[in-house]
């Protein structure tokens, strides 16, 4: 009897040593649980960019004629059905060698529409695809179907042109125009009739500013979870609006990236 007394404390200290070592989720050493689904985020220049006060190297708005006027990539998000996500799933620092082929297509298709740089998990500050591999929802939270950066990057790029939603919307009429308003409905309903599945529009007051399309772990279109919406029943989708050029450098300020911060 005294011999098995002497075991409780023992046994006492594992569970605890254990318990510390489990996560909220029940996933070991500071793991999570793996992810339900992915949302493809695609962010709309001519919204985003109209609210532009500083030009900088880093910021595609201020291209000129060669800013971009079509929905490009803000990230591919793992999430949870429960409206919740995993976040800085991995220590890994983002290496830009890694992706050394696939610049130009990420410089065109995946630009960062700001100045400054992006917060990253571990490593401080760093470029805006850093932080699409290395904070919140991202790279490294996609495994096992995602499972190092290259790949995460060629993937969603494949997945975007798959899914042009550009090409979509203006196909059904809604293109971009400074003084007309479109019926949300009528959005959305172009992509689902395109894609067989619901997205997810998010607004800056009347104005697209998102537009998210949802997969299943295999790429299949799948319903987006939001119930509500930011936007009103008539939106717009606003034209790009040159700034960093000639035309307009007396109206826009040219920073460096690092005074952005």
């Amino acid at each position: 009897m005294a011999s098995f007394s002497a075991q409780i404390p023992i046994c006492f200290a594992l569970m605890m040593a254990i318990c510390l070592l489990i996560g909220v989720n029940g996933s070991i050493e500071g793991g999570q649980r793996e992810f339900d689904y992915f949302a493809l985020s695609l962010q709309w220049p001519g919204t985003i960019c109209r609210h532009t006060r500083h030009c900088c190297s880093s910021n595609a708005c201020c291209r000129g004629s060669n800013s971009p006027t079509e929905f490009t990539i803000h990230g591919l998000w793992p999430d949870y059905n429960d409206g919740t996500w995993p976040a800085c799933c991995a220590r890994t620092q983002f290496d830009v060698k890694e992706i050394s082929t696939l610049l130009d297509a990420l410089e065109k298709y995946w630009p960062s529409l700001y100045c400054g740089k992006s917060s990253t998990c571990f490593s401080g500050k760093g470029l805006f695809w850093a932080h699409e591999v290395a904070i919140e929802k991202h790279g490294t939270c996609s495994s096992p179907v995602i499972r190092d950066e290259y790949s995460y990057f060629i993937t969603t790029l494949n997945v975007y042109f798959k899914y042009n939603v550009t090409k979509i919307l203006n196909e059904a009429g809604y293109v971009p125009s400074n003084s007309e308003r479109y019926p949300l409905g009528g959005i959305v309903s172009a992509i689902e009739n395109s894609f067989r599945a619901t997205p997810e529009v998010v607004c800056s007051k009347e104005a697209v500013e998102e537009i998210r399309l949802c997969f299943y772990k295999d790429f299949k279109p799948r319903n987006c979870l939001a119930s509500k919406t930011s936007c009103p029943k008539y939106v717009s989708l606003p034209a790009y609006v040159s700034m960093g050029g000639e035309e307009s450098e007396s109206d826009i300020a040219w920073i460096s990236d690092d005074e952005a911060l």
